[in-house]
């Protein structure tokens, strides 16, 4: 492979990738590491010139790789070049819920998101939110899905709705009450985490098909629409999903944890059947 073009000492072997809030590449990493692997995912987030944004960025990626869990990515490294901010984790080729290397069966659609939740229900328990639970950023790897890409855009850029800045693809997967204004919470992840298992198991998000090509679009038939489950889903598979994304919160899962251990069950009940 012949690399297309680098930020700081690390030589990119791919195209850029876009993704949320930032574009990916696969890259050798450099020496300093110490890595003994091949290859690493880099995003890059460009046009992040205040070393204030520069600096929360970093803190929360810190953050993030502290937090121990086997279905959280590793992340190796993150920095600064010029204009952009850009971090280093393990690359995944067995790809992603959103774009599997495989077709996948539906007990191992249900295990991955498990994972993730297991890996967001760490996340919380030390304070953070993931903030991008989608189905691309859960990560495929032979002993496990791995959550990745932390949602940086509300710590690079303060104060702002989550109107203003999420990806138009996350749209879907992000819970109206984030659009209305609401922080960031284990209650908004985990409507994330329904939104996504619903999408990889059905091929159809809650708000059916969202014009992603026309931003105000979208926002709009989000914000005046109302999330709709399958009704051809299994019933056991329905009522996970239709609790995880209640406005109720009395009646959503009140932790990624307990969304997990239904999940788990849920996959050995097929397994077994």
């Amino acid at each position: 492979m012949v690399a297309t073009r680098s930020i700081a000492d690390y030589a990119f072997v791919s195209e850029g990738v876009q993704g949320a809030n930032g574009t990916f590449y696969l890259a050798v990493p450099p020496a300093r590491l110490g890595l003994d692997i091949e290859l690493v995912a880099v995003k890059v987030i460009s046009g992040v010139t205040q070393d204030d944004a520069v600096r929360r960025g970093a803190r929360e990626l810190r953050a993030f790789a502290a937090v121990d869990s086997p279905h959280l990515i590793r992340l190796y490294d993150a920095g600064q070049d010029g204009p952009s901010l850009y971090y280093s984790m393990e690359y995944s080729p067995l790809g992603s819920l959103a774009q599997p290397a495989r077709p996948l069966e539906r007990a191992e659609v249900i295990e991955a998101v498990a994972d993730a939740a297991e890996a967001a229900h760490a996340l919380h328990e030390a304070g953070i939110a993931h903030r991008n639970i989608q189905p691309s950023t859960v990560m495929l790897h032979e002993e496990g899905a791995k959550l990745a890409d932390l949602g940086l855009a509300q710590t690079l850029v303060p104060g702002q709705t989550a109107t203003g800045i999420a990806s138009i693809e996350y749209i879907e997967f992000l819970d109206p009450a984030s659009l209305g204004g609401e922080s960031p919470s284990r209650a908004t992840d985990i409507w994330s985490l329904g939104a996504t298992l619903h999408r990889a198991l059905t091929g159809v998000g809650l708000y059916g098909v969202v014009p992603t090509t026309e931003p105000l679009l979208a926002v709009r038939r989000v914000l005046s629409s109302t999330p709709v489950v399958l009704e051809e889903l299994d019933d056991e598979d329905r009522q996970i999903i239709e609790r995880s994304i209640n406005p109720d919160l009395t009646e959503r899962y009140g932790t990624a944890q307990e969304l997990a251990t239904d999940l788990r069950a849920r996959a050995r009940r097929i397994r077994r059947d």
